[in-house]
């Protein structure tokens, strides 16, 4: 009698999907137009400016005006679609396409509660993740929790997505950064629209995988307590593209051409190097602890070909007081199959906040 180790299926699972989807190179690689040139020396610069702990602590929102249109409506609930100019600064603005310059968010809520009784969380992107509907899936059920669903769509994606880029795969390393730092921005943005026009009585940010790196950095940096809900997400980009399953979707030998210019005889070990070393300004266990990390709860996979389970550790203890709840399946199995452990997160991490003195 054969016996099967599904945790190893849920393993293999994963590097199937990414040789089909990677190696067979039917879709374009990350970064095949390069390192981004004076792009990346900027965005290295200014993502440095946000470790030191006090300057970052202190680093207040920017509060922006979102135009909202009713998309529809029930008796108990209603989907708004918002627009809002990025709240990024002249440099990030010059850097990023026109195309990423106007933000869009989709926002459901409960009718007939007040907001001062509800939580709402904001939900970031994973890579690929260009609409707005499998996130609304997500929150859709918590609304009879009272919970509101806010869903940011990133730049580089969906409508936002530059005209020569085909799908998720980004055209430059300095893309990755300028999404991710970009994202913070708005995140923060709107989380402080949320507690300060709206007033939302708890507030929490929550992301998968690649949106979960985000979530973690809002929550580290946001002035005030929030529920801070990474899943499936590692402690930096540099696991996913140089330890995971997505450094066989890297434009390796692009990169290692543009070096060469430099160096001929550049190898794709300092190459990798040169990766890793960009990619730590994404490492979150640099960034300061959250106001909270009693309301930081992570949801990892057992059997994760993209996310080693010591990265998920790795940022838990810099984070003490987090707690990390593991489910069974791979990255793509857990992605599919358990909505419900996420949802249950986002529901506990809003119950370790305490409500705004308003509500009491």
């Amino acid at each position: 009698m054969v016996t099967v180790n599904l945790g190893t299926l849920h393993y293999l699972l994963d590097h199937v999907y990414g040789a089909l989807l990677h190696r067979t190179k039917i879709t374009p690689q990350f970064f095949s137009g390069g390192w981004g040139g004076s792009k990346l020396v900027l965005l290295e610069r200014m993502i440095k400016q946000l470790f030191p702990e006090l300057e970052s602590q202190n680093w207040p929102p920017t509060l922006v005006q979102p135009i909202w249109n009713t998309v529809w409506e029930t008796k108990t609930a209603c989907l708004r679609e918002g627009v809002f100019r990025t709240p990024c600064n002249e440099q990030l603005l010059n850097a990023l396409p026109p195309e990423s310059h106007t933000a869009r968010v989709a926002f459901l809520s409960p009718k007939f509660v007040s907001p001062e009784k509800m939580a709402c969380v904001v939900h970031l992107a994973g890579t690929g993740d260009h609409t707005f509907d499998r996130r609304l899936r997500l929150g859709g059920p918590l609304l009879k929790e009272n919970i509101a669903t806010m869903v940011l769509e990133s730049p580089f994606y969906g409508r936002r997505r530059p005209m020569l880029q085909r799908g998720a795969k980004l055209l430059c390393v300095s893309d990755l950064l300028l999404l991710g730092r970009v994202t913070i921005e708005e995140a923060r943005s709107l989380l402080y629209w949320l507690e300060s026009e709206e007033g939302f009585g708890k507030l929490g940010v929550c992301g998968l995988s690649m949106g979960g790196v985000h979530a973690a950095m809002v929550g580290s940096l946001h002035p005030s307590p929030i529920a801070t809900l990474p899943f499936l997400s590692p402690h930096s980009a540099a696991v996913a593209f140089c330890e995971g399953v997505l450094k066989h979707a890297t434009a390796w030998d692009a990169l290692r051409e543009e070096l060469s210019m430099e160096n001929a005889a550049t190898t794709i070990e300092q190459v990798t190097e040169r990766m890793r070393n960009v990619l730590s300004l994404t490492d979150v266990t640099r960034f300061p602890i959250p106001k909270n990390p009693n309301a930081a709860i992570f949801v990892a996979a057992t059997d994760d070909g993209y996310i080693p389970k010591d990265s998920v550790m790795e940022l838990q203890k810099a984070w003490p007081g987090s707690e990390v709840r593991w489910v069974n399946g791979g990255h793509v199995s857990s992605f599919i199959l358990h909505n419900g452990e996420f949802r249950r997160a986002i529901v506990d991490g809003l119950n370790r906040l305490p409500w705004k003195e308003s509500c009491l």
